[in-house]
């Protein structure tokens, strides 16, 4: 029940104080838009002062329009924070939000070392044959205990918990991930997915957000974090 009236207020939030605004509580909780609707200012892309032009502000979302856009991370890094969200994905689209995101110049991409909540439309994109590729879930690790994703096209709100290693991820106002880092269990889910052999995957304890372009038009809109 709880679960539902958060989603229910959220959404009511968003009806009446427009997109991309913080309540006077969530700013009492030390909330921060990291996009205010209008533009890029606390984005760049991976390993760049600038941000490519593939990403616009479209209808008060950050838009990937075309495929090459590069991955894009949020200017400061964090460690134990909550991260609020909305996505919408094109027709058998794929992408995602990583955290924990390092820039180290051994690496090339964010995704080499940040642990990633998966985006996809699940009803045609081939990866909807892997249930740890599916939406949601942590990419290549853990499947979804319930599908809660809403179609292509449509609105889906994240919320993302990191905190003292603990990490939640929530879609639509369900829990449907749930896993430690850096414990035996997250080495064992480690070893066992495609990421075993990757010198940095899932080692750093902070680190930017960053948002994927996997080729597929995608949009974000009222994203908000807090450090914990």
């Amino acid at each position: 029940m709880k679960t539902q009236i958060f989603v229910v207020l959220l959404s009511l939030q968003f009806v009446v104080l427009g997109q991309n605004k913080l309540t006077k509580s969530e700013e009492k909780q030390g909330f921060k838009l990291l996009f205010d609707g209008k533009n890029l200012d606390n984005w760049r892309n991976f390993q760049s002062k600038s941000l490519n032009s593939a990403w616009k502000v479209e209808n008060e979302s950050i838009t990937l329009t075309q495929a090459g856009g590069g991955e894009i991370v949020s200017l400061e890094k964090y460690e134990n924070f909550e991260l609020i969200l909305e996505w919408k994905i094109s027709d058998c689209g794929n992408s995602g939000i990583f955290y924990h995101v390092s820039e180290d110049s051994i690496f090339k991409n964010a995704y080499e070392t940040g642990p990633e909540m998966q985006i996809l439309d699940n009803k045609c994109h081939p990866d909807n044959k892997m249930i740890t590729h599916q939406a949601g879930a942590l990419y290549d690790m853990k499947a979804v205990s319930l599908n809660s994703v809403k179609k292509a096209g449509e609105w889906n709100i994240v919320k993302i918990i990191v905190n003292k290693n603990k990490v939640e991820h929530w879609l639509n106002g369900k829990k449907v991930v749930q896993y430690s880092l850096f414990d035996t269990n997250w080495d064992k889910m480690v070893k066992n997915s495609k990421f075993y052999d990757w010198k940095g995957f899932g080692k750093y304890k902070s680190g930017h957000i960053a948002l994927q372009d996997h080729g597929d038009k995608v949009s974000f809109r009222n994203i908000k974090i807090r450090k914990l």
